[in-house]
């Protein structure tokens, strides 16, 4: 016999209504054809779906209400200027949230992920409220990732709690809780590094994602969400990065510029594409990043900022080191280095703050090393290392690994190991595997001069530090 609850889940069913706009987009494509053209698109912008003729019928018959992100993203690129209501679809906060989960409602979103659905409604709403009452330090489970010596941060710097009743639609408290979460994220990984933070921060992310579906109240707000849920996207994206997981911070970074062109954001898409560069050059791709640094720069051009398109020159400068374009990368160094010379400015976007003197010197030397001028890139990357804020462990450590690398591959092995030996000393700190695979390649090109103390002493630690790294779980 059928419980009370299941017999009032029953009463309230929505039901399925044929998706006749839908239909009429498919043409005269048969579902196959359609199904593959959608495939299609998805490669386009970098999605991947899995759609077939079975989804397609599921959609007109009214049995898929809404689409996921994902094919939202698809379909919105197949039909430019259609909505969602405009491809005969349910409007998402009809279908998101605790309204979809009365009945077959909870049913109504794209069900490719079927088996998990119900599990991860129920966690989302955990997280959601996790993330809001213990603000996005609880969420994230931080505080035992830093050393006790190291207080992350001040009290006055703790996100109150909501001023909104349960399944209320979100507001600014709300919008501060995801802006703090990225603000935390980013100072624990200058401190500390990606290894131990990728896994954790994405609870918040998916937070975030979650508080835009259960709807907003005001406009303001809205944009405050989107902004802040596309730039925890890039911080997260960014985890990935350095902690190896290419592919992972790929789809973060896509997600930010699906974001970013969603709401508008031509901030969050420059930020979404500076990144996305860095992550294609240093996954073998330049040409990728130097057309990716570019749009990036178009993107920028609005915003009334010169050290960020000086940045974005810089990201430009290492896609042309790569293909070994010298001309290419002294243009785009000249240029940046020009930028940066305009000095800060009140429109330089919060998550440039690590950019200075030594971010400058420091990307610098990476370009010069990918064109083989090890001793130029030394220079720039001895000067990274003295100009460096002591609060940037992160970037410290990897300057400084940079610095052993240029000099070990100019014959230079006792400097190179003295530098080297530094890096080793902040690893106790930070955990980065992109860092620690960069000084695996140091006591490569050291050990032809191991009957050198120093650089005995180095491979000795170096060892015994555990190497290699590169593919150690974290």
């Amino acid at each position: 016999m059928a419980s009370q609850a299941q017999r009032s889940a029953s009463s309230r069913t929505v039901p399925a209504r044929p998706n006749s706009a839908f239909r009429q987009l498919r043409g005269r494509l048969s579902p196959g054809e359609f199904a593959a053209a959608v495939r299609r698109a998805a490669r386009e912008i970098g999605e991947q779906v899995s759609c077939d003729a079975r989804y397609v019928g599921r959609v007109e018959s009214g049995e898929i209400r809404c689409p996921n992100y994902a094919y939202e993203r698809v379909f919105r690129h197949m039909f430019p200027g259609l909505t969602l209501p405009d491809m005969g679809f349910a409007p998402r906060e009809t279908v998101r949230g605790r309204g979809a989960r009365t009945g077959a409602a909870s049913l109504a979103i794209d069900p490719d992920h079927r088996d998990t659905r119900i599990q991860n409604c129920e966690e989302s709403d955990v997280l959601r409220r996790a993330f809001i009452t213990g603000g996005p330090a609880a969420a994230l489970g931080l505080a035992g990732l830093c050393p006790p010596a190291h207080a992350p941060f001040p009290p006055s710097a703790t996100v109150p709690g909501p001023r909104t009743a349960p399944g209320a639609r979100a507001g600014a408290t709300e919008a501060t809780a995801v802006e703090e979460a990225v603000r935390r994220i980013r100072l624990l990984d200058d401190r500390h590094g990606a290894d131990g933070l990728y896994h954790r921060a994405a609870q918040p992310l998916r937070a975030a994602y979650e508080l835009l579906d259960a709807g907003v109240q005001r406009r303001a707000v809205y944009d405050r969400l989107h902004a802040g849920a596309g730039e925890l996207a890039i911080s997260v994206g960014w985890l990935a990065h350095d902690s190896g997981r290419f592919d992972d911070a790929r789809s973060h970074y896509t997600e930010a510029l699906s974001t970013a062109r969603v709401c508008g954001d031509a901030a969050l898409e420059a930020h979404a594409f500076c990144n996305t560069a860095f992550l294609a050059r240093d996954a073998g791709r330049p040409r990728e990043a130097v057309r990716a640094a570019q749009a990036a720069q178009q993107a920028a051009k609005r915003l009334g900022s010169p050290r960020l398109r000086s940045l974005l020159a810089l990201r430009e400068a290492g896609g042309w080191a790569g293909l070994g374009d010298r001309t290419g990368c002294t243009q785009a160094l000249t240029r940046a280095e020009r930028l940066f010379a305009a000095g800060p400015g009140d429109h330089d976007p919060e998550w440039m703050s690590f950019y200075g003197e030594a971010e400058l010197a420091g990307l610098t030397a990476q370009c010069w090393s990918a064109l083989g001028e090890h001793g130029r890139a030394a220079d720039h990357a001895r000067r990274a290392v003295a100009r460096q804020d002591p609060h940037f462990t992160r970037n410290i450590a990897l300057f400084s690994t940079e610095l052993a690398g240029n000099l070990a591959a100019g014959g230079a092995a006792e400097e190179a190991a003295a530098a080297a030996l530094r890096t080793l000393a902040l690893l106790e700190q930070v955990r980065s595997t992109r860092i620690r695979t960069m000084l695996d390649g140091v006591a490569t090109a050291l050990r032809p001069y191991r009957s050198c103390g120093p650089v005995a002493d180095f491979l000795r630690r170096h060892r015994a530090a555990g190497a290699p790294t590169a593919h150690r779980p974290v």
